[in-house]
């Protein structure tokens, strides 16, 4: 089964908001075993929601909508659908009820123009909003499946996860799709793909793989399509092992979880602790695990040591280190590392000391230098960086590029 997600309104084609409800929705109809062929956004205008309509039923055999269905004159979605489907309009008892319910709950006079919330095209069947006003619709027409949903996240997540979905299950035999990521640092998308060559050049037919870059990463998604959900996983399972196996010095983590989550679960588990003495990243690292709930177990915090002041009073820099190294040195990020595990008593520690620009590069250390540390009480490891003039893709490769080192040695550790 293909699906398609149309979302309605000019407050996404201008940037006004992000439209995370596709992204949202793909998963779940992912997760259903039903593919997304397309995702389109479409502006509040008459004509161009009806030529998506009718593209997408070339295209899919089920079509999600969302957006364009509250109270004003601004929200066409209904009277759209209903002129989609050459029907009038009709009051819907089940939506009327619901709307009376909402504003005598909060004790409001319902106008003339709320009650209209319950007037659906009359080929629909009435999905009940039960967090807010606007009903979702379901048609079945010429053996598509068209829902229109609201645009609201928590009242459009409600009705996919409550009444969408089961629907969808019940009314279509659905295969399984199943996924494995392995998410590989350090190595380039080409040099992995040069690796690997042979691995996904003998796939077999059903599972496929897809390269997902990011600053300093890739995540290798095995993905594969089938009705025997436990072959099928044994299948991409096994090749999956394959792929470790030959880019093993470069894997984190054998699901689809972030860099630090991957860290922080195995630190956890070993009952390590870890702080942080960052300069140029200025706190970006210590975000990226706080972010995470849980990371306190592990995460102790650290100092965003920016000036050469902090740097000697908190991480016990030499003043005379900083004067004939600079503050961006191997010398200097190795009595920071060595500063941080001493002073906030943790069992690991991250420093990060560079140049993020656009401007403060010198012949010597050009925009884009970067020291990054890693230390624990047996190894301290440094390494220098020599990145890009983009300040915050600076920021981010520094901290994937520490993140990457910290696992390393964790793993040295462990040997």
């Amino acid at each position: 089964m293909l699906a398609e997600i149309i979302t309605i309104g000019d407050e996404i084609l201008i940037g006004q908001i992000v439209d995370t409800n596709s992204a949202w929705m793909a998963q779940q109809l992912n997760s259903a075993g039903i593919r997304v062929k397309q995702i389109s956004s479409v502006s509040d205008d008459k004509q161009h929601i009806l030529t998506a309509l009718a593209e997408a039923a070339e295209r899919v055999d089920i079509i999600l909508i969302t957006g364009g269905l509250g109270p004003t004159k601004d929200d066409i979605t209904k009277n759209t659908l209903a002129e989609y489907f050459g029907v009038g309009m009709v009051e819907n008892e089940a939506a009327l009820n619901n709307v009376l319910k909402i504003f005598e709950k909060y004790n409001r006079p319902m106008l003339d123009i709320n009650r209209l919330q319950a007037t659906v095209p009359a080929n629909c069947e009435v999905i009940v909003n039960k967090n807010g006003t606007a009903p979702g619709m379901w048609f079945n027409v010429d053996g598509k499946i068209y829902v229109s949903m609201p645009g609201v996240p928590f009242e459009m997540m409600y009705m996919m996860e409550e009444e969408v979905i089961p629907k969808l299950k019940a009314s279509f035999k659905l295969p399984f799709i199943v996924h494995k990521t392995i998410l590989t640092v350090g190595e380039g998308e080409s040099y992995l793909s040069e690796r690997i060559a042979d691995i996904e050049d003998a796939l077999p037919a059903h599972i496929k793989l897809a390269y997902l870059p990011k600053l300093g990463q890739v995540r290798l998604r095995l993905s594969g399509q089938g009705y025997d959900e436990v072959a099928l996983t044994g299948d991409i399972n096994k090749q999956a092992q394959k792929i470790v196996e030959r880019v093993g010095a470069f894997v984190v983590a054998e699901e689809d979880i972030q860099i630090e989550q991957a860290i922080l679960n195995y630190m956890a588990k070993k009952g390590f602790t870890l702080s942080v003495a960052e300069s140029c990243t200025g706190g970006y690292i210590s975000h990226l695990f706080t972010q995470h709930a849980g990371s306190s177990k592990v995460f102790f915090g650290g100092a965003i040591s920016y000036s050469y002041e902090l740097k000697e009073s908190l991480l016990d820099v030499k003043h005379e280190t900083l004067t004939k190294y600079g503050a961006v040195s191997e010398e200097t990020v190795t009595e920071m590392v060595e500063g941080a595990l001493r002073n906030f008593k943790s069992d690991f520690a991250i420093a990060v000391t560079g140049i993020a620009g656009p401007d403060g590069g010198m012949p010597d250390k050009p925009v884009g230098t970067v020291w990054i540390a890693v230390a624990c009480a047996k190894k301290t490891v440094k390494k220098k960086f020599t990145f890009g003039s983009k300040r915050q893709q600076n920021i981010e490769r520094s901290a994937t590029s520490a993140l990457f080192m910290l696992n390393t040695l964790l793993k040295d550790i462990e040997k």
